[in-house]
């Protein structure tokens, strides 16, 4: 009977139990319900049209966004970093609160808020008052930075990786671009460096000028292009310098130029500093100074400018070929059969087979020039092989080709000097040639 009393006692506490658990625990938030976190700032980057950073120890900046670009307007008046300052931008509209430390603190310099590290405020567009984020000190982990806004009392932690998005130097946020061109409508370079080389655009290709006419290589012709457009000051060492010797700028051991119609943009480069050279974009006063790698991307010489491919002409854009071997000669002429497939013929009106005819062609516009020389070398003048190629553009190409004991040299009709080329890539070639019948 007090086995039955006690029983019943230990259900009624169960019961109890689990309708507490039930009631206390149903208000409670799930626990994997997703946190809200508070943003610091309602607002979209897109509307922020003005930001202004002063840090504690540094000077201050001012930028705004002019017709859709940032532009520094104070300490002096110069484009601006677009992708920092549109990043800023992006962090202020973005910005987290990752937790309220203290509702009401009594000693802000605790948190290094009195007087704050960094000052950032912000204009949004049509208002005329700018909101503020003060930034103060890293918390003892490192991980966050505290922070207020001085309308109101409470500190707050943000995230520490926001200190190098908004402790800032006027440097870092200006435009740090070298020299300033567009890409796209280049139509000559000049570079001056131990003799002068110019390269000038027709159409879709570069042509050396001067001091050869001869094809360029478009890759490399490009390369300065993008290197050029790509380089950036590491530091700004004077604003309106008194004597360009100092800095080699009075006679540049290197120029170069670009232009673009009647416009035209250079930039002298001078003396070493350290692993750095000063430079200096000839529209603006100011010297800084550029990576010693950035120069050196620049310097190229004549030969590492041309072209090395002897043809142009690839197989699947020949028309007619003729092959010159002492007394001998092979003459080749594409035409379209019934089907409208491409048939090759010879001289005689015979076809040919195809797949030969187009994998000598392969081999033969495969040959590139190992070494330029500036004469065209006399055992030319007894040439191996003699390749003519018209190409389906009207274009007609000849190239000679020449033994001279373990070299093959080789000499394009419309290109000064001559030069060496892959021995097996000729002999590969050649009897690529005796194929064809």
């Amino acid at each position: 009977m007090r086995g039955a009393k006690s029983l019943a006692v230990l259900a009624v506490v169960l019961i109890g139990l689990v309708a507490y658990i039930f009631f206390v625990d149903r208000k409670k938030p799930a626990s994997d319900a997703p946190e809200v976190k508070q943003k610091a700032f309602t607002v979209n980057a897109d509307q922020i049209d003005a930001i202004d950073i002063k840090p504690a120890g540094g000077d201050a900046v001012r930028a705004e966004k002019i017709n859709g670009m940032w532009q520094l307007v104070a300490p002096e008046k110069t484009d601006g970093d677009q992708a920092q300052l549109s990043n800023a931008a992006s962090s202020l509209a973005s910005l987290d609160i990752t937790r309220v430390v203290d509702d009401n603190p009594g000693d802000l310099k605790a948190f290094g808020l009195n007087p704050p590290k960094v000052d950032v405020a912000f204009r949004i567009k049509g208002q005329k008052d700018e909101k503020h984020l003060l930034i103060g000190e890293k918390t003892a982990t490192g991980g966050d930075l505290y922070a207020k806004t001085p309308d109101q009392k409470r500190v707050f932690l943000v995230g520490s990786f926001l200190e190098n998005t908004f402790n800032r130097t006027p440097f870092d946020l200006r435009d740090k671009t070298a020299l300033k061109f567009d890409q796209t409508k280049v139509t000559d370079i000049e570079l001056d460096h131990e003799g002068t080389i110019e390269l000038t655009k027709t159409a879709d290709d570069w042509l050396l000028a001067k001091p050869i006419k001869a094809r360029a290589d478009f890759a490399t012709a490009e390369a300065i292009l993008t290197a050029l457009s790509g380089a950036q000051m590491q530091k700004i060492e004077a604003t309106d310098p008194k004597d360009l010797k100092m800095y080699g700028l009075d006679k540049p051991a290197a120029t170069i130029i670009v232009s673009a119609g009647s416009t035209r943009a250079t930039l002298a480069i001078g003396s070493m500093k350290d692993m750095s050279v000063y430079a200096r974009d000839l529209s603006r006063p100011l010297i800084f100074t550029l990576p010693q790698t950035a120069a050196t991307d620049l310097e190229k010489t004549v030969d590492m400018l041309r072209r090395k491919d002897m043809f142009d002409a690839r197989s699947f854009d020949a028309a007619h070929i003729e092959l010159h071997r002492g007394n001998e000669a092979t003459v080749l002429d594409k035409s379209k059969d019934k089907t409208g497939k491409d048939v090759w013929k010879n001289s005689a009106g015979k076809q040919v087979d195809t797949a030969k005819v187009e994998e000598m062609l392969t081999k033969l516009s495969s040959i590139r020039a190992n070494i330029f020389q500036d004469r065209v070398d006399p055992a030319l003048k007894m040439p191996t092989l003699t390749a003519t190629i018209k190409r389906d553009n009207g274009k007609t190409e000849t190239v000679t080709f020449a033994r001279n004991g373990n070299a093959v040299l080789a000499n394009r009709a419309d290109e000064p000097g001559s030069a060496t080329v892959d021995v097996m890539a000729f002999n590969d070639t050649m009897t690529a040639i005796d194929a064809v019948k």
